[in-house]
């Protein structure tokens, strides 16, 4: 099994409240379980502890292998997420380890 993680800054965009683009972030993600069939458990954390954090937001994933990381990766529904994920996020960390 492989746990995937990814932790997110979010960034200020003009139009739009950290707090929304957290939501809307979180929507879109879990909304993949339902089309991404790698996908064994997936959640997404919005931090509720405040400024000062690290990180903003977490996706915590999990797959039955790295193959099947890797094609959830390459899914059209998942490539789908990224351009909006990418324009409302300043900083990216990703691990990804065997359980």
């Amino acid at each position: 099994m492989i746990k995937h993680i990814v932790l997110w800054t979010l960034a200020n965009t003009p139009n739009t409240s950290k707090e929304q683009n957290a939501k809307d972030t979180k929507d879109k993600l879990e909304a993949l379980k339902e089309s991404i069939p790698e996908i064994i458990d997936i959640e997404v954390g919005i931090n509720v502890i405040g400024e000062g954090s690290t990180a903003d937001m977490c996706l915590y994933s999990v797959f039955q292998d790295e193959a099947a990381l890797k094609r959830y990766q390459a899914h059209p529904d998942h490539q789908k997420v990224l351009p909006f994920i990418s324009s409302v996020t300043s900083n990216r960390h990703v691990i990804d380890y065997t359980i």
